[in-house]
């Protein structure tokens, strides 16, 4: 496996960006303006109806707003997901041949990945978690780049900087991301580790730094405090669920304060917190008065029983380290997609802010005849038999590894590894912190992993060697080799050693000889 750093033929990455585009179009086309959720809904619906807040990602809720008060719809939104996915698969397809992947298969595969619903459908859902995924695959390409060049670059620091950035002002947990993968670089790479470092930190703090500061100043309230303690919350019904005594008197009537006590026991399931904070008898208004107080009771049970907690994380975090799904146990599957026709099915009314215009929240294909391929497609690929292979990353996400570790045996080079720092990012950060088994947290090593396989199967098959010339031909036929031949040598002739003043030197015709 060779290192190739030569720039390469550039009518095959457009043809590549060009046929990732085309099938990407057909998705938007099909599920136009794209699918989408109850979060979906939620983007939008604080933005034209107010207050605006920042319990989600205030980039992503500004481009639904432009789109909507700019088109009166969302479809441009979509469509430009399905382009910028397209450059990055495109961009990572290329940088990985660089780094010695080869070229045909890890084409192919770059073109056929959006026929599959992980990539196509996923693309033209109205979630965050598209552009954030996009980021993550380029911030890959941008590692695949630096190992095959084994050089940290300024400009290659400056792109890892904005889309480090770019991670958290999509996702709450991106500046977690960000700081996993910088911090796996800098063990790798022997260059600019000040800089990176320095890049790094730069790039995870930005998004807090708005959150804090600016966003405030714009009239954008902060997120509430239920939306960024309840998987903290989580851990309590989990720790009430299976050791209530470790609960006080003083406990049960914060808890009972909150939600009925059978909430909580209900809401005890490891695996995700929507039983517990997404029902009517959640009082949010009230855990939010009383955040501070089930915090220092989560605290209390950390220090107390620090397993219980630390097995809650794990279980719920399954998604990132678990290849298969435990369907069997509440809210053990994974979750894919929303398939639902409009907003109402997702939200109904008034359980949302409502504006003007939420009939944008509703599937219209553009063409019925694609429409007509692409759903039984999708419901084909949601079946339970694919659900490990296809909306699972925990496989992708050690096949990532293999590849990139093989990568860098076959070139003894150890910046290889550097292609899968953002998936180790990802997933010990969702293992770490994440509130249900949903695909689209694990998405982005889905997509990494699958075109690293061919990088996986290049180091796995030995390659022909290319065997530097040995002028036989020049031997055969007793004609000197070009660089004789040029300096007007005759075969024989005594060649003067580098560096040797007045032609002293010892001959090298029979080292010529002997090629």
């Amino acid at each position: 496996m060779g290192s190739d750093t030569r720039p390469g033929r550039p009518w095959v990455a457009l043809a590549t960006f060009l046929a990732v585009q085309a099938v990407l179009g057909c998705w938007w086309a099909a599920f136009y303006p794209g699918l989408f959720s109850r979060d979906s809904v939620l983007y939008l619906s604080h933005t034209v109806a107010g207050p605006w807040v920042a319990d989600h990602s205030v980039l992503y809720d500004a481009l639904l707003w432009l789109s909507f008060t700019g088109t009166g719809d969302l479809g441009a939104v979509s469509f430009a997901q399905t382009t910028a996915m397209a450059g990055a698969l495109t961009y990572l397809a290329r940088s990985l041949q660089r780094l010695g992947a080869p070229r045909l298969p890890t084409t192919a595969v770059a073109m056929l990945m959006p026929l599959a619903p992980p990539v196509g459908a996923f693309t033209v859902t109205l979630w965050k978690d598209v552009p954030f995924t996009i980021c993550a695959v380029a911030i890959a390409a941008t590692c695949a780049r630096i190992a095959a060049r084994r050089a940290v670059t300024v400009p290659a620091l400056a792109g890892l900087g904005a889309l480090f950035a770019l991670l958290g002002l999509f996702r709450a947990n991106g500046f977690l991301i960000a700081g996993v993968t910088v911090l796996t670089l800098a063990a790798i790479v022997t260059a600019r580790r000040v800089l990176l470092l320095l890049t790094g930190l730069l790039a995870a703090a930005l998004p807090l730094a708005l959150t804090a500061y600016v966003y405030p100043q714009a009239g954008i309230a902060a997120p509430s405090p239920t939306y960024v303690y309840h998987t903290a919350f989580g851990d309590i019904a989990v720790a009430y669920r299976e050791r209530p005594g470790l609960f006080t008197p003083g406990d049960i009537g914060l808890l009972s304060s909150v939600a009925p006590l059978r909430r909580w026991w209900e809401g005890g399931t490891c695996y995700t917190i929507n039983p517990l904070i997404w029902r009517r008898d959640f009082d949010w208004a009230q855990a939010d008065m009383r955040a501070g107080e089930l915090l220092g009771l989560w605290r209390r049970l950390l220090v107390t029983d620090p397993g219980l907690v630390v097995r809650a994380r794990l279980c719920r975090g399954a998604i990132a380290w678990r290849p298969v799904a435990d369907a069997a146990a509440t809210g053990g599957a994974t979750y894919r997609l929303s398939l639902r026709p409009n907003a109402d099915t997702y939200v109904g009314p008034g359980k949302v802010a409502d504006f003007p215009g939420r009939g944008v929240f509703s599937l219209r294909p553009l063409s019925m005849e694609l429409y007509q391929v692409a759903s039984p497609w999708l419901a084909g690929a949601l079946t339970p038999q694919w659900d490990w292979v296809l909306w699972r990353g925990a496989s992708w996400a050690y096949l990532s590894y293999a590849a990139a570790a093989l990568a860098a045996l076959a070139r003894r080079d150890r910046y290889a590894l550097g292609v899968a720092a953002v998936v180790a990012g990802q997933q010990l950060a969702v293992l770490a912190n994440i509130s249900a088994q949903d695909f689209r947290y694990m998405a982005a090593p889905i997509l990494i992993g699958a075109l690293m396989v061919p990088l996986l199967l290049g180091g796995l098959v030995p390659r022909r060697r290319t065997r530097r010339p040995c002028f036989s031909r020049q031997v055969a036929t007793g004609e000197p080799p070009p660089p004789l031949q040029a300096a007007g040598l005759r075969r024989g002739a005594a060649v003067p050693a580098s560096g040797a003043p007045g032609g002293q030197g010892r001959s090298r015709s029979a080292a010529w000889r002997s090629s």
